[in-house]
């Protein structure tokens, strides 16, 4: 369907936008199809000519019901959000044929047996994440670049690790490998799938691209690739190297938590002091896959379901984040906190939407994301009770975890309070809500995310999660339906007495500061207080590193080529003599290493 989508011209953009929703709604019915399959699995091979069916063996378990359900919901989704967010006079060459190319290649990479068919599957996606960026500027030039130089180095890693496994065992299919993490072939594959995992979901410390990417991408394509997609895809590939492609020893949990912890809190004291909120999302999505890492580092049933429950939790509400700020900058054409202020009056579904998204990814009950989160912390905890230097340091993954949540939602009480609430500019008196098309989706998520955290624990997980885990014990207590009712049913109280309250007319005054009426332009931007932060020594001195990319691998790389290229670039002095002096010494070293 992309390939025949791209031979209409794009100036029918609105007739493909179209054709591609309805498409999107049937390959949606098909993935409910695949996730209700009785089957718990099921190994497809498709014939083909000699000895190429070995690279067709598609196969269908809880894990890849799972995420082929969410791959076909956001697809669906975010193309009609696109309807209306590119139609509306943006042109984006090819938008409907590479959106439908990623996810043909998703669906692919999910179903693949075959670790040779899951790379092409996986690199093909590299290719879709950077052509999704228009190129229009300096920057989404450079944030195009960074992404396609970062995911394709980590694809290369991933090649090598995957001929180190055929050394190992012999094959390239995922079900029943199992290799054990001892002696230096098994750990470097190990390492060189861990990193192309990592990579792909933007975990650190190979995670710059993310912020920048989001920072130049449109609003759609943020929610569609590094909040949903790619999350979905880098951490199911990291569930299937825990679980079905190596058995992981206490090194390999130390390793996993140490970068889940680095990540949560790292990540978070970035998003911190952005004032471009398209920016702060970014680190947000970084910081966010910590959990995840730290839910399958764990290595138990209860850390594994954490994980994918914040891997969909955060899928949800990320993508929401992404859509609302997308509507955001459509309707203001602003994209920095300060810029912004009391659109909650001209756009209030957004503004509710994003409030949801905001409480969800902080933790706050009784949204989706405090439910995965507490089931993270509850496997940290359980975890604690082993014998190995992981889990007597549980007090640091625990710590970290809770840090993080609470920095999270300090960071989008800026958001927030920035964007949505204060004082109205007089240039934004005359914008109104987005249309439908656009607020419609982000409206269906923010529902999701209320129902998924009141119906957490008694139908979600079970559901969802432990067919794909296991049974597992709660170590604590939560009734989500029932605090969910009760915290709703407060909400309904407090907005019954407000009204109560109004019934009356009462005398209203101006606000006045030392006995003076402010100026109407006046404005207190939300991100002042936050500016305080990079003024404390230590933390001032790490945050102007950050800025100088001194904890960028990307930039670290580059450097390093550069160097070399200028070296080597030092000896073309294009004396013939030189280059058979090079000839010689260079034959030599291959023969002596041929020895």
């Amino acid at each position: 369907m992309g390939c025949l989508l791209g031979l209409v011209p794009d100036k029918a953009r609105g007739l493909k936008g179209w054709i591609s929703f309805i498409f999107l709604c049937v390959v949606f019915y098909f993935s409910l199809i695949v996730f209700k399959m009785e089957n718990s699995s099921l190994t497809l091979t498709y014939p083909v000519i000699g000895s190429l069916s070995k690279f067709f063996h598609f196969r269908i378990d809880p894990l890849s019901k799972l995420v082929v359900l969410f791959i076909g919901f956001f697809g669906m989704i975010i193309s009609l959000y696109s309807l209306r967010f590119v139609d509306g006079g943006l042109d984006y060459k090819g938008y409907y044929s590479k959106f439908l190319w990623t996810l043909a290649a998703s669906f692919g990479a999910v179903l693949s047996d075959n670790l040779i068919t899951f790379t092409l599957f996986w690199g093909f996606l590299g290719l879709t994440l950077y052509r999704f960026l228009r190129g229009s500027d300096e920057r989404s030039v450079a944030a195009a670049k960074k992404s396609f130089i970062l995911i394709g180095a980590s694809d290369s890693i991933l090649i090598m690790g995957l001929g180190l496994l055929w050394l190992k065992t012999g094959h390239y299919m995922i079900s029943g490998m199992k290799v054990t993490l001892s002696g230096e072939v098994s750990i470097i594959a190990f390492l060189s799938l861990l990193i192309a995992s990592l990579a792909k979901a933007g975990a650190f410390p190979v995670h710059s691209w993310v912020p920048d990417y989001t920072q130049a991408a449109p609003g759609s394509v943020s929610a569609f690739l590094p909040a949903s997609l790619d999350k979905l895809l880098g951490i199911y590939f990291l569930a299937r190297i825990c679980t079905d492609i190596f058995i992981l020893t206490p090194w390999a949990k130390l390793l996993l938590l140490t970068i889940g912890s680095v990540t949560i809190i790292t990540a978070v004291m970035m998003a911190l002091v952005q004032h471009n909120y398209k920016k702060l999302l970014g680190y947000h999505a970084v910081s966010q896959v910590g959990y995840m890492v730290t839910g399958l580092g764990l290595g138990s049933p209860i850390g594994m379901a954490g994980g994918l429950f914040h891997m969909i939790n955060h899928a949800l509400y990320k993508s929401g984040l992404f859509l609302t700020a997308g509507a955001v900058e459509k309707k203001t054409g602003q994209v920095n906190i300060e810029n912004l202020g009391g659109l909650s009056t001209v756009m209030p579904f957004t503004f509710l939407s994003a409030l949801i998204f905001a409480l969800s990814i902080s933790g706050v009950p009784p949204f989706n994301g405090f439910v995965s989160k507490w089931i993270i912390y509850q496997g940290i905890i359980d975890f604690g009770k082993g014998f190995s230097l992981a889990s007597h340091l549980w007090v640091i993954w625990l710590g970290s975890a809770v840090i993080g949540s609470a920095l999270t939602l300090a960071s989008f009480i800026k958001l927030i309070g920035g964007i949505y609430l204060g004082a109205k500019r007089s240039k934004f008196k005359n914008i109104k809500e987005t249309h439908f098309l656009m607020s419609v989706p982000y409206i269906i998520i923010a529902l999701l995310c209320v129902g998924f955290g009141i119906a957490g624990t008694s139908v979600i997980l079970p559901e969802l999660i432990t067919p794909v885990t296991g049974p597992f014990r709660f170590i604590g207590l939560w009734e989500s339906q029932t605090v969910g009712i009760l915290i709703l049913l407060g909400i309904l109280l407090g907005v019954i007495i407000y009204l109560m309250g109004n019934i009356k007319k009462i005398k209203t005054a101006n606000n006045f500061i030392g006995g003076e009426y402010p100026a109407e332009d006046i404005q207190y931007p939300s991100v002042e207080f936050y500016k305080t932060l990079t003024d404390i020594k230590p933390i001032g001195w790490i945050y102007q590193k950050a800025r100088e990319k001194y904890f960028d691998v990307y930039d670290w790389g580059k450097k390093i080529v550069l160097w070399a290229s200028h070296i080597l670039s030092g000896l073309h002095t294009g004396v013939l003599t030189l280059y058979v002096v090079w000839t010689i010494i260079s034959l030599g070293l291959i023969i002596l290493l041929l020895l």
